[in-house]
């Protein structure tokens, strides 16, 4: 059910990203789903049109790869099973825009060739490991199945460090099929080069933003009646805004008020803190009336869009 797209051994980071971007990839699964909490659908299309930088990983990501060996020995070391190291990226021949990077497989007595995923989580997140696997890791594995068409999958987690679980994952057909549909239309949007609808993350407000950085001067649109709901919801959310900010600075002013000199102050296990910040700051205006020649030199204009709703007056 999947052919060998290419070798990972002595490929670049620079290279494994490109061939990344040619297809839709297990950990991508849950942002297509739009589940996960770090990564929105407009992000991902970003990056996998080229229009946005790749992003350095950070240090959970790091971690997770120098220990993904210890946490694939202990689990072998626990259960007997060997795991053999797959370094190819996978894609499905029946669905090709799917492509799998997989930690390993093993065999299995009972459940064939299975799919082995290595995780490590800090130890706030150990309560989602009680009882379950966390959304996104069920659809990543999911996702690589349905790449390999086997049966099932083994994922181990190393958390905070001391606390090793290992979990057996099993095929759903009806959760692959809902995964696959996902992803074909997400894919169809990469390849038409139209994003998918817009959401309310930073993400896609700076694809707005620079998509459309400029506007015309003068220019007015009659909007599509679709705009009246929006701006009902707009203006309720301005609301919303408006009432949770005053709560905010209340609560914030009598805690000032309760500190009076003091720099912080306690409550059970929280600190609260009012310190001094000193800041040196450029006097932009006396710059520019006493040495205006050298203002304008080292002067940087910025431009950006302002949004507003107000009523006509026409």
């Amino acid at each position: 059910m999947f052919k060998i797209l290419t070798s990972t051994e002595g490929l670049s980071t620079e290279e494994w990203l490109e061939f990344r971007r040619s297809g839709i990839g297990g950990s991508d699964s849950s942002v297509v789903c739009g589940i996960n909490h770090y990564k929105s659908p407009i992000e991902l299309w970003m990056e996998k049109t080229g229009q946005w930088p790749n992003q350095e990983a950070g240090e959970p990501a790091y971690w997770g790869q120098q220990l993904e060996s210890l946490v694939r020995n202990e689990f072998t070391k626990r259960t007997g099973i060997e795991v053999t190291l797959i370094k190819r990226i996978l894609k499905s021949k029946v669905h090709p825009f799917m492509l799998a990077n997989l930690d390993g497989i093993c065999e299995h007595p009972d459940h064939g060739t299975c799919v082995f995923e290595a995780k490590t989580a800090s130890t706030f997140k150990s309560g989602e490991w009680d009882d379950a696997i966390p959304d996104e890791y069920v659809l990543q594995v999911q996702h690589y199945l349905a790449v390999t068409g086997y049966t099932g999958a083994f994922i181990a987690v190393l958390i905070g460090g001391n606390q090793f679980k290992w979990k057996f994952i099993e095929r759903d057909e009806e959760l692959i099929t809902m995964l696959i549909q996902l992803e074909a239309e997400f894919w169809g949007h990469v390849q038409s080069n139209v994003p998918p609808s817009l959401d309310g993350s930073e993400a896609a407000a700076r694809f707005l933003s620079e998509r459309f950085h400029d506007s015309m001067p003068q220019s007015r649109l009659e909007l599509p009646q679709g705009a009246a709901p929006l701006i009902e919801q707009y203006n309720l959310a301005c609301g919303e805004v408006e009432k949770h900010t005053e709560k905010r600075l209340e609560a914030e002013n009598l805690l000032k008020q309760m500190l009076g000199e003091n720099e912080a102050g306690t409550v059970k296990d929280t600190v609260v803190t009012w310190k001094a910040v000193t800041q040196e700051r450029l006097d932009s205006k006396t710059l520019k009336a006493e040495h205006p020649t050298l203002f304008q030199k080292y002067a940087n204009k910025t431009s950006y869009r302002r949004f507003s709703i107000k009523q006509s007056t026409m």
